[in-house]
């Protein structure tokens, strides 16, 4: 994805998944490089409270050696969900499917862990459900990390 209109920016937050500081590096798109902002282009797989298309601003941090994330200038609506597989049955792609069906975009991790990432336009009461439908199954556990305000 490294092109340029793509930079890497760092992040550091509390997770409430991993309960504790959490560090990412998330892809986003230049939006306006002199006052420093950055749409982000990616599904964070641990960090809370960001969701893709989110503009951010950032600057070049010294000690990191690189851009770093300073605030949130504007939410997308955007949500980010973390899952969880449970059962050792399941098989992450297919779960994450079965959400592409309803309009959402995934990136795994490995094999039992993946974010995803419900567009604004999409009806979260139908993504909610099909959670919950998994979770009450032992198949999935999830956290809502970042819920988009129309969500």
């Amino acid at each position: 994805m490294a092109d340029d209109k793509h930079v890497k920016i760092l992040f550091r937050l509390y997770s409430s998944i991993l309960e504790e500081m959490a560090v990412e590096t998330m892809w986003a798109k230049v939006v306006n490089e002199e006052r420093e902002l950055y749409s982000l282009d990616n599904v964070p797989f641990y960090l809370p409270v960001i969701a893709s298309g989110d503009i951010v601003f950032a600057e070049f941090d010294i000690d990191e050696q690189m851009l770093t994330y300073r605030e949130t200038r504007e939410y997308s609506g955007n949500s980010t969900i973390h899952i969880i597989l449970m059962s050792d049955t399941a098989n992450v792609k297919s779960v994450g499917k079965s959400f592409e069906e309803l309009g959402c975009n995934w990136e795994g991790l490995n094999d039992k862990y993946f974010a995803m990432d419900v567009p604004a336009q999409v009806n979260y009461d139908l993504v909610r459900a099909r959670l919950e439908e998994l979770r009450q199954q032992d198949i999935i556990d999830y956290a809502e990390s970042c819920l988009g305000e129309g969500h």
